[in-house]
Protein backbone atom coordinates (compact mmCIF):
# COMPACT_ATOMS: atom_id res chain seq x y z
CA UNK A 1 0.00 0.00 0.00
CA UNK A 2 2.93 2.13 -0.26
CA UNK A 3 1.66 3.80 -3.31
CA UNK A 4 -1.86 4.39 -1.81
CA UNK A 5 -0.78 7.74 -0.14
CA UNK A 6 0.32 9.63 -3.50
CA UNK A 7 -2.66 8.35 -4.96
CA UNK A 8 -4.79 10.07 -2.66
CA UNK A 9 -2.73 12.87 -2.81
CA UNK A 10 -2.83 13.29 -6.97
CA UNK A 11 -6.98 12.78 -6.54
CA UNK A 12 -7.87 15.34 -4.10
CA UNK A 13 -5.40 18.07 -5.83
CA UNK A 14 -7.11 16.99 -9.19
CA UNK A 15 -10.22 17.11 -8.03
CA UNK A 16 -10.08 20.77 -6.12
CA UNK A 17 -7.69 22.56 -8.80
CA UNK A 18 -10.60 21.67 -11.46
CA UNK A 19 -11.84 24.66 -12.71
CA UNK A 20 -15.33 23.44 -12.45
CA UNK A 21 -14.64 22.19 -9.13
CA UNK A 22 -13.56 25.89 -8.37
CA UNK A 23 -16.49 27.74 -9.84
CA UNK A 24 -19.33 25.12 -8.33
CA UNK A 25 -17.86 25.46 -5.08
CA UNK A 26 -17.90 28.90 -5.00
CA UNK A 27 -21.25 29.30 -7.36
CA UNK A 28 -23.97 26.93 -5.25
CA UNK A 29 -24.03 28.62 -2.09
CA UNK A 30 -24.03 32.19 -3.59
CA UNK A 31 -26.59 30.76 -6.15
CA UNK A 32 -28.59 29.42 -3.51
CA UNK A 33 -28.53 32.29 -0.96
CA UNK A 34 -29.48 34.49 -3.76
CA UNK A 35 -32.39 32.37 -4.31
CA UNK A 36 -33.19 32.47 -0.83
CA UNK A 37 -32.29 36.31 -0.25
CA UNK A 38 -35.06 36.98 -3.24
CA UNK A 39 -37.70 34.53 -1.66
CA UNK A 40 -37.31 36.11 1.36
CA UNK A 41 -37.43 40.38 0.05
CA UNK A 42 -40.58 39.12 -2.18
CA UNK A 43 -41.77 37.43 0.93
CA UNK A 44 -41.17 40.55 3.61
CA UNK A 45 -42.95 42.70 0.67
CA UNK A 46 -46.03 40.76 0.63
CA UNK A 47 -46.08 40.66 4.57
CA UNK A 48 -46.09 44.24 4.58
CA UNK A 49 -48.99 44.76 2.50
CA UNK A 50 -51.97 45.86 4.29
CA UNK A 51 -55.35 44.28 3.85
CA UNK A 52 -58.52 45.74 4.12
CA UNK A 53 -61.31 44.48 4.26
CA UNK A 54 -65.02 45.15 4.46
CA UNK A 55 -67.65 43.28 6.48
CA UNK A 56 -71.86 43.39 6.28
CA UNK A 57 -72.81 41.92 9.00
CA UNK A 58 -76.77 41.87 8.30
CA UNK A 59 -77.68 39.63 11.04
CA UNK A 60 -75.75 42.03 13.87
CA UNK A 61 -74.20 38.86 15.55
CA UNK A 62 -70.37 38.70 14.19
CA UNK A 63 -69.60 42.69 13.60
CA UNK A 64 -67.03 42.78 16.52
CA UNK A 65 -65.11 39.82 16.54
CA UNK A 66 -62.88 41.77 13.74
CA UNK A 67 -60.59 43.45 15.10
CA UNK A 68 -57.54 44.98 13.15
CA UNK A 69 -53.68 43.76 12.71
CA UNK A 70 -50.80 44.60 11.00
CA UNK A 71 -51.56 43.49 8.05
CA UNK A 72 -55.24 43.27 8.30
CA UNK A 73 -57.91 46.21 9.17
CA UNK A 74 -61.81 45.60 8.87
CA UNK A 75 -63.67 48.46 7.49
CA UNK A 76 -67.27 47.02 9.08
CA UNK A 77 -70.56 48.36 7.27
CA UNK A 78 -73.49 49.41 8.77
CA UNK A 79 -77.46 50.16 7.14
CA UNK A 80 -76.15 49.90 3.84
CA UNK A 81 -77.65 47.13 1.18
CA UNK A 82 -75.32 44.30 -0.41
CA UNK A 83 -75.11 46.17 -3.70
CA UNK A 84 -74.01 49.34 -2.32
CA UNK A 85 -71.20 47.62 -0.23
CA UNK A 86 -70.19 45.93 -3.41
CA UNK A 87 -70.23 49.51 -5.15
CA UNK A 88 -68.02 50.97 -1.67
CA UNK A 89 -65.67 47.57 -2.30
CA UNK A 90 -65.28 48.52 -5.84
CA UNK A 91 -64.33 52.45 -5.39
CA UNK A 92 -62.36 52.02 -3.16
CA UNK A 93 -60.13 49.25 -4.37
CA UNK A 94 -60.57 47.20 -0.87
CA UNK A 95 -59.48 43.54 -0.86
CA UNK A 96 -63.20 41.87 -0.58
CA UNK A 97 -65.89 41.90 0.89
CA UNK A 98 -67.38 39.48 4.08
CA UNK A 99 -71.50 39.55 3.46
CA UNK A 100 -73.27 37.52 6.23
CA UNK A 101 -76.92 37.55 6.02
CA UNK A 102 -79.86 38.56 8.15
CA UNK A 103 -81.07 34.51 9.40
CA UNK A 104 -83.22 34.24 11.94
CA UNK A 105 -81.60 30.80 13.32
CA UNK A 106 -78.17 29.99 14.24
CA UNK A 107 -78.32 26.41 12.60
CA UNK A 108 -78.72 28.61 9.20
CA UNK A 109 -75.96 31.06 9.49
CA UNK A 110 -73.20 29.31 8.08
CA UNK A 111 -74.74 28.49 4.85
CA UNK A 112 -75.22 32.46 4.11
CA UNK A 113 -71.78 33.52 4.57
CA UNK A 114 -70.35 34.69 1.55
CA UNK A 115 -66.72 36.62 0.36
CA UNK A 116 -66.45 38.60 -2.88
CA UNK A 117 -63.65 39.71 -3.85
CA UNK A 118 -62.79 40.60 -7.40
CA UNK A 119 -59.82 38.61 -7.45
CA UNK A 120 -59.42 34.81 -5.55
CA UNK A 121 -58.81 35.56 -2.31
CA UNK A 122 -55.53 34.21 0.01
CA UNK A 123 -56.09 31.08 1.14
CA UNK A 124 -54.86 32.20 4.68
CA UNK A 125 -57.12 35.24 4.51
CA UNK A 126 -60.25 33.03 4.06
CA UNK A 127 -58.55 30.53 6.54
CA UNK A 128 -58.59 33.10 9.52
CA UNK A 129 -62.21 34.42 8.58
CA UNK A 130 -63.21 30.89 8.93
CA UNK A 131 -61.41 30.52 12.36
CA UNK A 132 -63.13 33.90 13.61
CA UNK A 133 -66.53 32.75 12.81
CA UNK A 134 -66.46 29.48 13.49
CA UNK A 135 -65.92 30.41 17.38
CA UNK A 136 -67.76 33.28 17.63
CA UNK A 137 -70.91 31.50 15.80
CA UNK A 138 -70.26 28.10 18.22
CA UNK A 139 -70.19 30.77 21.67
CA UNK A 140 -73.32 31.98 20.39
CA UNK A 141 -74.98 28.54 20.03
CA UNK A 142 -73.98 27.26 23.42
CA UNK A 143 -75.35 30.45 24.97
CA UNK A 144 -78.58 29.73 23.37
CA UNK A 145 -78.72 26.09 24.19
CA UNK A 146 -78.24 27.81 28.18
CA UNK A 147 -74.62 26.83 28.56
CA UNK A 148 -71.78 28.73 30.10
CA UNK A 149 -69.08 29.15 27.78
CA UNK A 150 -67.28 29.91 30.41
CA UNK A 151 -67.31 26.88 32.58
CA UNK A 152 -67.55 24.71 29.17
CA UNK A 153 -63.72 26.07 28.61
CA UNK A 154 -62.97 25.57 31.95
CA UNK A 155 -64.01 21.54 32.20
CA UNK A 156 -61.87 21.04 28.97
CA UNK A 157 -59.52 18.36 29.63
CA UNK A 158 -56.07 17.93 27.98
CA UNK A 159 -54.79 14.93 27.93
CA UNK A 160 -50.88 13.92 27.25
CA UNK A 161 -50.09 10.44 27.91
CA UNK A 162 -47.10 10.27 29.93
CA UNK A 163 -44.39 8.08 28.41
CA UNK A 164 -42.05 6.29 30.62
CA UNK A 165 -39.61 3.10 30.28
CA UNK A 166 -38.68 0.46 33.07
CA UNK A 167 -35.85 2.81 34.40
CA UNK A 168 -37.05 5.78 34.75
CA UNK A 169 -36.26 7.86 31.09
CA UNK A 170 -39.50 9.92 30.39
CA UNK A 171 -41.06 10.43 26.62
CA UNK A 172 -43.70 12.12 24.63
CA UNK A 173 -45.61 11.84 20.80
CA UNK A 174 -43.02 14.82 19.71
CA UNK A 175 -40.03 12.73 20.74
CA UNK A 176 -40.74 10.40 17.85
CA UNK A 177 -41.36 13.30 15.33
CA UNK A 178 -37.70 14.73 16.26
CA UNK A 179 -36.18 11.05 16.43
CA UNK A 180 -38.10 11.24 12.98
CA UNK A 181 -36.83 14.13 11.66
CA UNK A 182 -33.56 13.38 12.18
CA UNK A 183 -33.78 9.84 10.47
CA UNK A 184 -34.47 11.53 7.53
CA UNK A 185 -33.00 14.34 7.34
CA UNK A 186 -29.58 11.85 7.73
CA UNK A 187 -30.56 9.44 5.06
CA UNK A 188 -31.47 12.14 2.86
CA UNK A 189 -27.56 14.05 3.30
CA UNK A 190 -26.63 10.55 2.60
CA UNK A 191 -28.49 9.85 -0.31
CA UNK A 192 -27.73 13.40 -2.13
CA UNK A 193 -23.54 12.48 -0.98
CA UNK A 194 -23.69 9.41 -2.57
CA UNK A 195 -25.58 10.63 -5.65
CA UNK A 196 -23.05 13.58 -6.71
CA UNK A 197 -19.93 12.33 -5.29
CA UNK A 198 -20.51 8.23 -6.10
CA UNK A 199 -21.14 9.93 -9.65
CA UNK A 200 -17.64 11.97 -9.48
CA UNK A 201 -15.63 8.95 -8.82
CA UNK A 202 -17.61 7.25 -11.59
CA UNK A 203 -16.91 9.87 -13.88
CA UNK A 204 -13.16 10.21 -12.93
CA UNK A 205 -12.50 6.36 -13.30
CA UNK A 206 -14.50 6.35 -16.99
CA UNK A 207 -12.48 9.49 -18.01
CA UNK A 208 -9.09 8.19 -17.23
CA UNK A 209 -10.13 4.70 -19.01
CA UNK A 210 -11.39 5.97 -22.25
CA UNK A 211 -7.82 8.08 -22.46
CA UNK A 212 -5.99 5.49 -22.04
CA UNK A 213 -4.05 7.12 -18.85
CA UNK A 214 -5.27 4.13 -16.87
CA UNK A 215 -2.90 1.64 -18.87
CA UNK A 216 0.23 3.79 -17.85
CA UNK A 217 -1.07 3.87 -14.10
CA UNK A 218 -2.22 0.63 -13.88
CA UNK A 219 1.15 -0.92 -15.15
CA UNK A 220 2.54 0.27 -11.32
CA UNK A 221 0.09 0.47 -9.45
CA UNK A 222 -2.39 -2.62 -8.25
CA UNK A 223 -6.01 -2.06 -8.96
CA UNK A 224 -7.22 -2.04 -5.37
CA UNK A 225 -4.85 0.94 -4.62
CA UNK A 226 -6.37 2.68 -7.42
CA UNK A 227 -9.64 1.86 -6.75
CA UNK A 228 -9.13 3.18 -2.64
CA UNK A 229 -6.95 6.11 -3.58
CA UNK A 230 -9.76 7.43 -5.84
CA UNK A 231 -12.50 6.30 -3.43
CA UNK A 232 -10.46 8.43 -0.45
CA UNK A 233 -9.02 11.04 -2.98
CA UNK A 234 -12.67 12.31 -4.41
CA UNK A 235 -14.20 11.82 -0.52
CA UNK A 236 -12.11 14.14 1.30
CA UNK A 237 -12.39 16.84 -2.12
CA UNK A 238 -16.16 16.75 -1.51
CA UNK A 239 -15.56 16.79 2.53
CA UNK A 240 -13.76 20.22 1.47
CA UNK A 241 -16.13 21.28 -0.76
CA UNK A 242 -18.90 20.39 1.46
CA UNK A 243 -17.02 22.47 4.38
CA UNK A 244 -16.56 25.60 2.17
CA UNK A 245 -20.36 25.63 1.04
CA UNK A 246 -20.81 25.19 5.19
CA UNK A 247 -18.53 28.28 6.17
CA UNK A 248 -19.23 30.40 3.20
CA UNK A 249 -22.86 30.10 3.09
CA UNK A 250 -23.48 31.25 6.56
CA UNK A 251 -21.19 34.16 6.04
CA UNK A 252 -23.18 34.93 3.20
CA UNK A 253 -26.37 34.35 4.42
CA UNK A 254 -25.03 36.61 7.59
CA UNK A 255 -24.46 39.33 5.29
CA UNK A 256 -27.38 39.28 3.00
CA UNK A 257 -29.52 39.36 6.38
CA UNK A 258 -27.64 42.54 7.28
CA UNK A 259 -28.05 44.55 3.89
CA UNK A 260 -31.91 43.64 3.39
CA UNK A 261 -32.54 43.40 7.27
CA UNK A 262 -34.95 40.56 7.12
CA UNK A 263 -33.96 37.23 8.49
CA UNK A 264 -33.76 34.35 5.81
CA UNK A 265 -34.14 31.92 8.09
CA UNK A 266 -37.56 33.10 9.48
CA UNK A 267 -38.88 34.58 6.43
CA UNK A 268 -42.40 32.70 5.34
CA UNK A 269 -45.73 33.84 3.21
CA UNK A 270 -47.79 33.40 6.69
CA UNK A 271 -46.56 34.97 9.25
CA UNK A 272 -49.32 36.18 10.58
CA UNK A 273 -51.37 33.12 10.63
CA UNK A 274 -48.31 31.55 12.22
CA UNK A 275 -48.25 34.01 14.83
CA UNK A 276 -51.77 33.41 15.87
CA UNK A 277 -51.79 29.73 15.70
CA UNK A 278 -48.74 29.71 18.38
CA UNK A 279 -50.81 31.92 20.40
CA UNK A 280 -52.14 30.92 24.11
CA UNK A 281 -51.10 27.77 26.13
CA UNK A 282 -51.00 25.32 23.36
CA UNK A 283 -48.03 27.37 22.11
CA UNK A 284 -46.06 26.78 25.19
CA UNK A 285 -47.28 23.61 25.84
CA UNK A 286 -45.70 22.07 22.79
CA UNK A 287 -42.55 24.39 23.10
CA UNK A 288 -41.95 22.49 26.73
CA UNK A 289 -43.01 18.71 25.22
CA UNK A 290 -39.82 20.14 22.08
CA UNK A 291 -37.28 21.08 24.84
CA UNK A 292 -38.08 17.85 26.53
CA UNK A 293 -37.49 15.89 23.90
CA UNK A 294 -34.42 17.43 22.85
CA UNK A 295 -33.22 16.72 26.19
CA UNK A 296 -33.99 13.35 25.43
CA UNK A 297 -32.22 12.33 22.50
CA UNK A 298 -28.98 10.60 22.52
CA UNK A 299 -26.98 13.62 20.90
CA UNK A 300 -23.49 12.34 21.91
CA UNK A 301 -24.35 8.90 20.45
CA UNK A 302 -26.28 10.18 17.21
CA UNK A 303 -23.50 12.80 16.16
CA UNK A 304 -21.06 9.63 16.85
CA UNK A 305 -22.72 7.19 15.21
CA UNK A 306 -23.27 9.44 12.27
CA UNK A 307 -19.74 10.12 11.62
CA UNK A 308 -19.06 6.17 11.39
CA UNK A 309 -22.37 4.68 9.78
CA UNK A 310 -21.94 7.97 7.07
CA UNK A 311 -18.62 7.25 6.50
CA UNK A 312 -19.24 3.68 6.45
CA UNK A 313 -22.01 3.61 4.23
CA UNK A 314 -20.13 6.15 1.55
CA UNK A 315 -17.30 3.91 1.30
CA UNK A 316 -19.54 0.77 0.52
CA UNK A 317 -21.77 2.45 -2.36
CA UNK A 318 -19.00 4.61 -3.50
CA UNK A 319 -16.70 1.33 -4.24
CA UNK A 320 -19.93 0.33 -6.23
CA UNK A 321 -19.54 3.39 -8.16
CA UNK A 322 -16.29 2.62 -9.07
CA UNK A 323 -16.66 -1.06 -10.20
CA UNK A 324 -19.21 0.38 -12.74
CA UNK A 325 -16.74 2.89 -14.44
CA UNK A 326 -14.55 0.65 -14.45
CA UNK A 327 -16.93 -2.11 -16.39
CA UNK A 328 -18.17 0.72 -18.80
CA UNK A 329 -17.12 2.84 -21.61
CA UNK A 330 -19.35 5.81 -21.27
CA UNK A 331 -22.18 7.09 -18.51
CA UNK A 332 -24.64 6.36 -20.63
CA UNK A 333 -23.90 2.63 -20.09
CA UNK A 334 -24.20 2.82 -16.71
CA UNK A 335 -27.42 3.40 -16.35
CA UNK A 336 -28.34 -0.13 -16.31
CA UNK A 337 -26.22 -0.65 -13.02
CA UNK A 338 -27.78 2.24 -11.07
CA UNK A 339 -30.79 0.88 -10.43
CA UNK A 340 -29.53 -1.83 -8.24
CA UNK A 341 -27.12 -0.04 -6.57
CA UNK A 342 -30.16 3.06 -5.61
CA UNK A 343 -32.53 0.44 -4.74
CA UNK A 344 -31.26 -0.49 -1.41
CA UNK A 345 -30.58 2.97 -0.10
CA UNK A 346 -34.02 4.27 -1.46
CA UNK A 347 -35.56 0.77 0.55
CA UNK A 348 -33.93 2.05 3.54
CA UNK A 349 -35.24 5.43 3.49
CA UNK A 350 -38.72 3.76 3.00
CA UNK A 351 -38.58 1.52 6.00
CA UNK A 352 -36.75 4.14 8.04
CA UNK A 353 -40.09 6.01 7.87
CA UNK A 354 -42.91 3.82 7.92
CA UNK A 355 -41.21 1.40 9.76
CA UNK A 356 -39.02 2.56 12.37
CA UNK A 357 -41.73 5.23 13.34
CA UNK A 358 -43.54 2.36 14.47
CA UNK A 359 -41.81 0.04 15.86
CA UNK A 360 -38.12 0.46 16.23
CA UNK A 361 -37.25 -2.43 17.97
CA UNK A 362 -39.64 -4.92 15.84
CA UNK A 363 -37.89 -7.85 13.34
CA UNK A 364 -38.13 -5.41 10.30
CA UNK A 365 -36.21 -2.81 11.39
CA UNK A 366 -33.69 -4.52 13.98
CA UNK A 367 -33.19 -6.80 10.49
CA UNK A 368 -32.58 -4.21 8.12
CA UNK A 369 -30.41 -2.24 10.27
CA UNK A 370 -27.61 -5.23 10.32
CA UNK A 371 -28.07 -5.42 6.46
CA UNK A 372 -25.29 -3.37 5.40
CA UNK A 373 -26.72 -1.57 2.03
CA UNK A 374 -29.38 -0.27 4.76
CA UNK A 375 -27.83 -0.38 8.14
CA UNK A 376 -26.28 3.72 7.69
CA UNK A 377 -30.03 5.08 7.25
CA UNK A 378 -31.91 2.56 9.27
CA UNK A 379 -30.01 1.99 12.12
CA UNK A 380 -29.49 6.06 12.43
CA UNK A 381 -32.97 6.57 13.17
CA UNK A 382 -33.45 3.65 15.40
CA UNK A 383 -30.62 4.86 17.41
CA UNK A 384 -32.95 8.10 18.95
CA UNK A 385 -35.32 5.29 20.27
CA UNK A 386 -32.13 3.53 22.38
CA UNK A 387 -30.30 0.84 20.52
CA UNK A 388 -28.47 -0.64 23.34
CA UNK A 389 -24.32 -0.01 22.07
CA UNK A 390 -23.45 -3.74 21.47
CA UNK A 391 -26.30 -3.86 18.12
CA UNK A 392 -24.86 -0.35 16.86
CA UNK A 393 -21.20 -1.71 17.17
CA UNK A 394 -22.34 -5.17 15.66
CA UNK A 395 -23.71 -3.60 12.79
CA UNK A 396 -20.69 -0.99 12.46
CA UNK A 397 -18.78 -4.07 12.01
CA UNK A 398 -20.94 -5.83 9.37
CA UNK A 399 -20.91 -2.43 7.42
CA UNK A 400 -16.95 -2.32 7.56
CA UNK A 401 -16.56 -5.98 6.79
CA UNK A 402 -18.57 -5.63 3.78
CA UNK A 403 -16.82 -2.51 2.55
CA UNK A 404 -13.83 -4.69 2.37
CA UNK A 405 -15.55 -7.45 0.89
CA UNK A 406 -17.00 -4.99 -2.00
CA UNK A 407 -13.64 -3.24 -2.09
CA UNK A 408 -12.45 -6.95 -2.93
CA UNK A 409 -15.41 -7.66 -5.18
CA UNK A 410 -14.93 -4.10 -7.16
CA UNK A 411 -11.56 -4.17 -7.61
CA UNK A 412 -12.13 -7.72 -8.90
CA UNK A 413 -14.57 -5.91 -11.56
CA UNK A 414 -12.01 -3.01 -12.24
CA UNK A 415 -8.90 -5.23 -12.44
CA UNK A 416 -10.58 -6.71 -15.65
CA UNK A 417 -12.66 -3.69 -16.92
CA UNK A 418 -10.20 -1.05 -17.10
CA UNK A 419 -8.29 -2.53 -19.95
CA UNK A 420 -12.06 -3.46 -21.36
CA UNK A 421 -12.87 -1.15 -24.43
CA UNK A 422 -15.71 -0.84 -27.24
CA UNK A 423 -17.81 -3.55 -25.59
CA UNK A 424 -21.23 -3.08 -22.85
CA UNK A 425 -20.69 -5.81 -20.17
CA UNK A 426 -23.50 -7.86 -19.25
CA UNK A 427 -24.38 -9.02 -15.67
CA UNK A 428 -22.94 -12.46 -16.98
CA UNK A 429 -19.97 -10.85 -18.52
CA UNK A 430 -19.41 -9.66 -14.65
CA UNK A 431 -19.72 -12.21 -13.07
CA UNK A 432 -16.80 -14.16 -15.26
CA UNK A 433 -14.35 -11.20 -14.54
CA UNK A 434 -14.86 -12.14 -10.93
CA UNK A 435 -13.05 -15.54 -11.31
CA UNK A 436 -10.07 -14.12 -13.38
Amino acid sequence: MNHLSLIIKREYLTKVKNKSFIVMTILSPVIMIALIAVIAYLTNLNNEKVRTISVLDESGLVKEIFQNTAQTHYDVLDNVSLAVAKEIVSSTSNYGLLHIEKINSLNEVSKHIKFYSEESPSLSVISDLERKLEKKLTHLKLKEAGLNVAQIKASKVRINIGQENFTGQESSKIDSVIKLVFGCAAGYLLFMFIIIYGNMIMRSVIEEKTSRIIEVIISSVKPVQLMLGKIIGTSLAGITQFVIWVVFGGVLMTIVSLVLGINLMEATPQQEVVAMATQGSDAMFYFESFKQALNHMPLINLIVAFVFFFIGGYLLYSSLYAAIGAAVDNETDTQQFMLPILMPLILAVYIGIFTVIEDPHGTVSTVFSYIPLTSPVVMLMRIPFGVPIWQQLLALLILIGSFMFTVWFAAKIYRVGILMYGKKPSYKELIKWLKY
